[in-house]
């Protein structure tokens, strides 16, 4: 490799970070460059290194030409290169102690990547060179003490210049309430590879996301937003690679401001990022917002047995968590390492990115993996950490979604209902009481009556609302609804981690046969089963989240962590339904969507008081026994298979003024008891009789006959099966 600096260096800003294609400073307009700037403050000295325009993303045979930067601004390196353009491959090589007794682990034998960069080229390969220690030193417990100085630049990927001077005039956002939100939960490259209506060359890709064949399925759901799972620009872990797998989920993050280059399908030298911009615009015309699911909790450089891939190599004491021993890193995430939030380069890391993909690429909000990382600062987790402060006060950042996976893996993680407000957090009480009624294992229905009506207990407080819950039955991380239905156990010995993986609490029911069979009844209970579980999640006040496939009865074969089967395991089938039966499932779930849209009871702005909204005593929230009395104390401490509940149309307000306004009130009557039971509907003044709008008993909800009954008098509730009811008053 070349050290010879050809082209001058000029003093150049250390405002903003990352490289920044320009026409050059105000003291020489109109020349086009590019000016690099890197905070890296414990360090002593930087070099930029520029790889040839014609090489495939800096590969073994790719020239390198190496600039010192000399000019150090608040501990920003620092210089402005004439003539570098978009397109062009860079990376850092940063000088420092070895020390890693004390932490410091700079090594400038190994090329890092820019952590602003906006666009990465290339793949991320792990052989010895890209490690900053010796890793096949034979005294293994003090292989990370060794430093290795093999060059690591012929085996990673580099940082590309990127042009960006999109103004996004013409697109607008959907800017959807938290109310009227439904998210649903997909993986870029799986939602489209074996979608028959995506062209092949766009399967798996940002465009193939955007085509109208892949958007015309959101629309016939309903669903008002995606939620992606991570594509900021992540790598491999060596335990995969050596099995011949792939991190397909991509919660190992190593670039916080580029669109992963694989999900790319017009080219990875900066195209990525235009082609993921035409995406959001192209779903924001749909009326469908982007939610990124990102994972600010550590990096994919792991452990101080892991590779030296950026932020190790550029001050690895400034940005993870160390232990009180330095040479180990403080482990809250499972991943090896954490990314050490209360350091303020770190803060500025995360929260210049989240700004960048809101004013640059688009999106509308983030979902936060491990949130509680986030939130800890040296005492523990904290909910005034400098993270949710700086959230809190940011004017970009305090306007767009938020929702926090509330725990990581850490003492004193767990902070389900903690997060301030702002926050939407998932529910995991929430997935865990549908779950646990709909297989028979709720000893009453006190928690199950919570769940369903906005989990005030959890977030009734501050002055959260119940869109802070998002209620999900399913999600990526554990049993699709199929086979939540289908499986009593997991079945992961595809990770080839002998089964070990995955968790072991999915509070799931087989029905009868583990897995795959013939019986019919088996089958039918099954269906119906998955029925109820998407009703009760539709139906339930919050946020509810869908995962793709789920209403086309996708399955992973009972594999509850499918986070390395990048193939028809992971991704989406989209034609399980014609031979499984599945198919009226999706018109099941578009109907339910359809029903909540029209119905405000459904997405209820603020909690239930149980008080009466008229002279009548009819109250905004109520719940019924089988033998239609409303519940007592006592009722709720019964052992109980059956729930009604009564949700009020009356006094919602439901325009810009707020004006009440009468709409209709809904009765839902959730049995989970393997028999039919009779239940009475309420009576006057709940109603003067009632019609049925959806009875999941039934296969397919639009050859159900119409059917009307009085009030007060009894209907048949099949066993397993969910019945909504619309309340037909004289103002009806």
């Amino acid at each position: 490799m070349s050290s010879a600096a050809v082209q001058e260096v000029w003093p150049g800003s250390p405002e903003p970070l990352g490289a920044t294609f320009t026409a050059g400073p105000e003291s020489a307009a109109g020349v086009a460059g590019t000016n690099f700037a890197l905070w890296a403050g414990g360090a002593e000295a930087v070099e930029l290194c520029l790889f040839d325009d014609d090489d495939d993303g800096g590969g073994p045979h790719a020239s390198e030409t190496r600039h010192p930067l000399t000019e150090l601004t608040h501990g920003i390196w620092h210089g402005f290169l004439p003539g570098v353009l978009p397109g062009r491959h860079y990376g850092y090589r940063v000088h420092g102690r070895w020390d890693p007794w004390t932490g410091a682990r700079w090594n400038p034998a190994k090329l890092l990547l820019d952590p602003y960069a906006r666009a990465v080229d290339g793949e991320f390969r792990l052989p010895p060179e890209v490690y900053g220690h010796v890793r096949d030193w034979p005294q293994q417990h003090i292989a990370d003490t060794v430093r290795d100085e093999r060059d690591s630049a012929p085996f990673v990927p580099k940082g590309v210049v990127v042009a960006d001077d999109d103004d996004w005039s013409d697109d607008r956002r959907p800017r959807t309430p938290w109310p009227d939100t439904v998210v649903y939960e997909l993986h870029v490259r799986g939602f489209t590879m074996r979608h028959p209506g995506v062209p092949e060359r766009l399967r798996g890709t940002y465009a193939g996301l955007a085509h109208p064949a892949a958007v015309e399925h959101l629309l016939r759901l309903g669903v008002t937003a995606v939620e992606l799972l991570p594509v900021h620009q992540f790598a491999h872990e060596d335990h995969l690679l050596r099995r011949g797998l792939r991190n397909y989920w991509g919660y190992n993050s190593v670039g916080y401001f580029a669109p992963h280059a694989s999900y790319a399908a017009h080219g990875t030298r900066g195209q990525q990022v235009g082609e993921f911009k035409q995406m959001v615009r192209a779903l924001h015309a749909a009326g469908i917002e982007v939610i990124l699911d990102v994972v600010y909790n550590h990096t994919a450089e792991s452990s101080e047995l892991g590779p030296t891939l950026s932020l190790r190599g550029i001050d690895n004491r400034r940005y993870y968590r160390l232990q009180a021993d330095p040479r180990r890193y403080a482990d809250y995430t499972g991943c090896g390492n954490t990314l050490h939030v209360v350091q303020p380069q770190a803060l500025r890391m995360i929260t210049d990115s989240l700004r960048y993909w809101v004013t640059e690429m688009g999106v509308d909000g983030f979902r936060f993996d491990l949130a509680a990382a986030l939130a800890r600062t040296t005492d523990g987790v904290d909910m005034l950490a400098p993270f949710l402060s700086a959230v809190a006060q940011d004017p970009v950042l305090r306007r767009v979604k938020l929702i926090a996976e509330p725990w990581d893996v850490g003492p004193g993680g767990y902070r389900a209902g903690a997060f301030p407000p702002l926050w939407a957090e998932w529910n995991d009480r929430y997935r865990d009481a549908v779950r646990d009624f709909w297989r028979g294992a709720l000893p009453d229905v006190r928690d199950l009556g919570y769940r369903l009506s906005g989990s005030s207990d959890l977030f009734g407080w501050g002055g959260r609302r119940p869109c802070a819950s998002v209620n999900l039955v399913t999600t990526h991380d554990g049993f699709t609804l199929r086979d939540l239905v289908s499986y009593d156990r997991k079945h992961n010995e595809a990770n080839g981690e002998g089964n070990r993986d995955g968790s072991d609490d999915n509070r799931s029911w087989n029905c009868g046969a583990e897995g795959d069979t013939d019986d019919e009844a088996v089958l039918t209970l099954r269906r119906r089963q998955a029925r109820n579980l998407l009703t009760t999640l539709l139906l339930s006040t919050g946020v509810p989240m869908l995962v793709a496939g789920d209403e086309m009865g996708r399955t992973q074969g009972g594999n509850n962590n499918a986070y390395c089967q990048d193939n028809e395991t992971g991704w989406v089938d989209w034609s399980p339904s014609e031979d499984t039966g599945h198919g009226s499932l999706t018109d099941l779930c578009a109907r339910l969507l359809a029903l909540r849209r029209a119905h405000p009871a459904l997405r209820s702005r603020a909690f239930f008081t149980g008080r009466p909204r008229g002279a009548d005593g009819v109250r905004d929230l109520a719940w019924f026994t089988p033998g239609g009395t409303e519940m007592t104390e006592a009722d709720w401490y019964a052992s109980a298979t059956t729930l009604g509940m009564y949700l009020s149309g009356r006094g919602l307000p439901d325009d810009r003024q707020g004006t009440p306004s009468t709409h209709d009130s809904l009765l839902a009557v959730l049995h989970a008891g393997p028999r039919p039971i009779r239940f009475t509907l309420p009576g006057p003044p709940w109603a003067e009789s009632y019609a049925l709008l959806v009875n999941t008993a039934l296969e397919d909800q639009s050859a159900a006959p119409r059917v009307r009954r009085p009030a007060g008098g009894r209907v048949v509730v099949r066993g397993r099966s969910v019945q909504v009811w619309r309340a037909q008053t004289p103002a009806s």
